[in-house]
């Protein structure tokens, strides 16, 4: 992908459905009984290998354009597939499909990419194993491929009171879903709230669950399953993607004399980290025509070009934005003074060393940028210099790379950029509808 020099951006634009939503939607589906019909889902490369492994456990579905059919097997309803379910890149998808298999009883392996392999997953095989679930990973590290053995269709799992020492949506969707097959009640608490699509979508469903915050900004989650099962079908509509909006929210930011409008984006307050970072940055943003469906918050973003200034960003958001950390970057390399990010490690095991990535990168774009354990600095500059840069496998890296061309003094190339297809299959479209100059 090569990016040149653009004008203005302008237009309207919808995108598609959210990634986060879409995967935890095909399974609820699968495992609820009867015919679910999902609206706008994300059809990309990430949510076609859930779709696949969906195929391997025996369930039935089919797409029509953006609406995907499933029928639902019923929690206990999956079959042990004949071969390993291949989870790609995603540690969503090996994260949240081990929940759903162990509640099920079934025999699987979950395995991936090389990416996919150095992916920590002691954190979800740790807490299965007090629950009663038998799963072996690789050591040492603990990592994938999973192997879950199955039980006896009349044995429950044990209900936890499992305190996360991280906050991450994937581990606590992982045993909320496991937590299922429980006949008790799941208390899960994490240092900081996450985003909390799973818990929306079970409560949808008719599954007990209440979520408190304490003072310290600690998140307690608490689920009786008792009663709930089986699931109705799951019939909803998904918003567009904030992850994906935010790239084009930073290119109109950073582009002079550009307006854009991404309609019926997803506004969970979870996820919406990135829109308040930048309006401490000084950002021309407008939320309109805000509105809940189905149990999900949505409106209109208007964005106007914005002098943007350096920030230190609060640790307090980097739970709600840590997808979107590089585009945040493309926008601190554009703005005046110096920005500093902290309390982010968990961006050390994303799809590639995103801390590390991030510092090749931007360095080659002429950012001096400046990592550290947990995050780093840089110095804004009005112009980056062009070049050629490498998206380290990673969509997100891909996308912020991409943006922060449409600014720079000659073109940048984004090397393996065909990556993008994971999560946003009209990235590069969407750009050139919008007015920029992509190859």
């Amino acid at each position: 992908m090569k990016i040149v020099r653009s004008g203005p951006l302008r237009g309207n634009i919808k995108l598609s459905g959210d990634k986060s939503i879409s995967h935890r939607a095909i399974l609820l589906a699968a495992i609820a009984e009867g015919e679910s019909r999902i609206q706008n889902l994300l059809v990309a490369g990430v949510t076609k290998k859930m779709l696949t492994a969906l195929s391997e456990l025996g369930v039935e579905w089919r797409l029509d354009g953006s609406n995907l059919i499933v029928t639902g097997r019923g929690l206990k309803g999956l079959q042990s597939p004949g071969k390993s379910l291949d989870c790609g890149n995603s540690a969503t998808t090996m994260r949240m499909l081990a929940g759903v298999c162990s509640a099920s009883g079934i025999n699987v392996n979950l395995d991936g990419s090389p990416g996919l392999k150095t992916r920590p997953m002691s954190r979800i095989v740790n807490p299965l194993g007090e629950m009663g679930v038998i799963i072996q990973a690789q050591e040492p590290g603990k990592t994938a491929p999973l192997q879950i053995q199955g039980r006896r269709s009349d044995q429950s799992l044990i209900a936890i009171d499992y305190s996360s020492p991280i906050s991450s949506a994937q581990v606590k969707s992982c045993l909320l879903l496991a937590g299922l097959a429980t006949n008790g009640v799941i208390h899960y608490k994490e240092p900081r709230a996450s985003r909390d699509h799973t818990e929306r979508l079970l409560s949808r469903l008719g599954v007990n669950i209440d979520r408190s915050e304490a003072k310290d900004g600690s998140v307690q989650i608490t689920m009786d399953p008792r009663g709930c099962l089986p699931l109705p079908p799951l019939i909803t509509t998904i918003p567009g993607d904030i992850s994906s909006a935010a790239f084009l929210i930073v290119a109109a930011l950073i582009t002079p004399n550009s307006e854009i409008t991404i309609q019926e984006v997803g506004l969970n307050p979870t996820r919406t980290g990135l829109l308040e970072a930048l309006l401490m940055m000084g950002a021309d943003l407008e939320i309109n025509n805000t509105g809940e469906l189905n149990n999900e918050p949505r409106g209109d973003i208007t964005v106007r070009h914005s002098h943007l200034r350096g920030i230190h960003l609060p640790e307090s958001l980097v739970v709600k934005m840590i997808d979107e950390i590089p585009i945040f970057t493309a926008a601190a390399a554009y703005a005046n003074g110096k920005t500093l990010v902290s309390g982010a490690g968990e961006l050390r095991v994303k799809e590639t060393d995103r801390i590390a990535a991030i510092q090749m990168e931007f360095n080659k774009l002429g950012v001096n940028l400046k990592e550290n354990k947990d995050g780093f600095s840089l110095q804004g500059h009005p112009t980056l210099q062009g070049g050629k840069v490498q998206s380290h496998g990673d969509h997100r890296m891909a996308m912020s790379l991409a943006v922060a061309g449409l600014g720079a003094e000659k073109s940048v190339e984004i090397q393996n950029a065909e990556i993008t297809a994971e999560s946003y299959p009209n990235f590069a479209s969407d750009l050139r509808d919008l007015g920029a100059q992509v190859e």
